[in-house]
């Protein structure tokens, strides 16, 4: 599957990030969905290179994961101009969205000071591989197949009826997904 693969870019990033949060021990992020989904990666890594913002021991044992979130993403915001792109509730999951979360770490790595070493590259690039597909990846994809499958079949039923009411209905279909 190509969403296993990692590219130059989300190793570079993830060596960033994992060299940024390494003096945080209940942080440790190796890969750019669950490792996100407690808060706490958001929050050490904005807290590791401006503590000044706020209190990370409050943060890391005080609040629930959407609060982390929800705490990080405004930080951002506030005092780094990231727009909060992200809902707290869809990241606080088993497995939050990836091309969400690096679009989100890539905004931090562009504000952010972007110093990464040839070690901390090499150290993701030791990382376990994941040569399955998670659960919840195979139920998504599942689920994906079978929509497409139910649009094809609803679309190829209605065009023998009407087609300007199966490109209407294709459109909106297109647009939601």
């Amino acid at each position: 599957m190509a969403g296993l693969q990692q590219t130059n870019s989300e190793k570079i990033l993830l060596s960033w990030v994992r060299q940024s949060t390494r003096n945080y021990p209940q942080v440790n992020v190796i890969n750019f969905t669950s490792s996100w989904s407690d808060g706490l990666a958001f929050n050490a890594l904005l807290h590791s290179h401006r503590p000044d913002l706020f209190d990370w021991n409050a943060v890391a044992s005080q609040q629930s994961p959407v609060q982390r979130l929800d705490h990080a993403f405004n930080i951002a915001r506030q005092h780094l101009g990231i727009e909060k792109l992200l809902d707290p509730e869809d990241i606080a999951t088993a497995c939050p969205d990836k091309k969400s979360i690096f679009m989100y770490v890539t905004s931090l790595f562009q504000v952010l000071p972007q110093q990464v070493t040839m070690e901390a590259i090499r150290e993701v690039e030791m990382l376990p591989r994941h040569s399955r597909v998670t659960r919840e990846e195979h139920i998504q994809v599942h689920h994906q197949q079978r929509f497409t499958q139910e649009v094809s079949c609803f679309t190829f039923l209605l065009s023998s009826c009407c087609s300007k009411v199966v490109v209407s209905l294709t459109y909106t279909i297109s647009l939601v997904l």
